[in-house]
């Protein structure tokens, strides 16, 4: 299958890293490389980018895509880019984008299996290597499982649902995506089935799970603002609100001074700011762009610079 991504907000978050002729970007989530050609049509001969992505199929496009280019590629996990960085030599960044979540194309790729819109083999691994949502729906204890789907996918049936992953599975294993959508549907209540698909909440959860997400922004936000340069600057895209408030908390911090309680006459506790927000509220995605991919509608866009 083609891949076929579409860059959300393109514009928006390139502009948000105020690229400069000769410097150094890190493009921590390549994809079909839309954002990492905007990048390189600013940076100038002489400027370097980086593009990290676990995923081999968006490396192999990007190089296509890119190929009047000469950026990096590093099929790395972005929480891994301070080894990587050190492997290349490069001591620090003057800006870096993080598109997060799952890519239109690995959405779209039935074999992929991270679509409850078609029936494929439990997969769900960016990478393609290591556990799969396989693993988890049948290896998983139901307590376990239901932790899961209640704390990533926000998922109020969670205990139902998995409950009812625990029974089917006792008979044979759960193998397909198909499967699991239709045992979802029977463990939530009729008025949510005829409301919206239920699924969503719960492949988003697994497919959390499976590669290990929340954990790797959080790493990925501390290593890539340490290594920013001053006035380098971090612009970030995230799809729903596990991320976001993660992103939100770990800027707001960053930009945050005195803590101190206000009745102090004065300061002891030393905390200055080391960011600030270049996105006073987060910037969405306008009702053109919404209209042309829907996917859009949930993206939200934060920027902070360093100081």
């Amino acid at each position: 299958m083609e891949f076929q991504h579409t860059s959300v907000m393109l514009m928006p978050a390139v502009d948000g890293l105020n690229v400069r002729e000769g410097c150094i970007y890190a493009d921590c989530t390549t994809g079909g490389g839309g954002h990492s050609l905007e990048i390189l049509k600013r940076l100038g001969s002489t400027g370097t980018l980086i593009c990290f992505d676990r995923d081999k199929e968006a490396i192999a496009a990007a190089r296509q895509r890119l190929s009047g280019y000469s950026p990096i590629f590093a099929e790395r996990n972005f929480s891994e880019i301070r080894s990587a960085l050190r492997e290349l030599g490069i001591s620090h960044l003057d800006g870096a984008l993080m598109d997060l979540g799952v890519s239109s194309h690995q959405l779209d790729d039935p074999e992929r299996g991270f679509s409850f819109h078609n029936d494929a083999p439990l997969d769900m691994r960016m990478s393609g290597e290591g556990m799969s949502a396989y693993d988890v729906v049948n290896d998983y204890p139901e307590e376990q499982l239901a932790g899961i789907l209640f704390e990533y996918g926000e998922e109020k049936f969670a205990r139902g649902i998995a409950h009812g992953i625990a029974l089917a599975r006792e008979n044979s294993p759960i193998r397909t995506t198909g499967e699991l959508a239709e045992i979802i549907k029977r463990n939530v209540p009729l008025k949510v089935r005829k409301e919206k698909n239920p699924c969503r909440k719960t492949f988003q959860a697994i497919r959390i799970e499976v590669n290990g997400e929340l954990d790797a922004l959080r790493t990925a936000l501390d290593d890539i603002f340490e290594l920013l340069a001053p006035a380098g600057r971090l612009s970030v895209i995230t799809f729903h609100s596990l991320e976001d408030r993660i992103v939100k908390q770990k800027f707001r911090s960053l930009c945050e001074g005195c803590t101190c309680p206000k009745d102090f006459p004065v300061c002891v506790c030393g905390k200055k700011p080391r960011a600030v927000q270049i996105t006073k509220k987060p910037i969405t995605a306008d009702e053109a762009e919404v209209a042309e991919n829907p996917r859009s509608r949930s993206a939200k866009l934060r920027v902070i610079e360093k100081l």
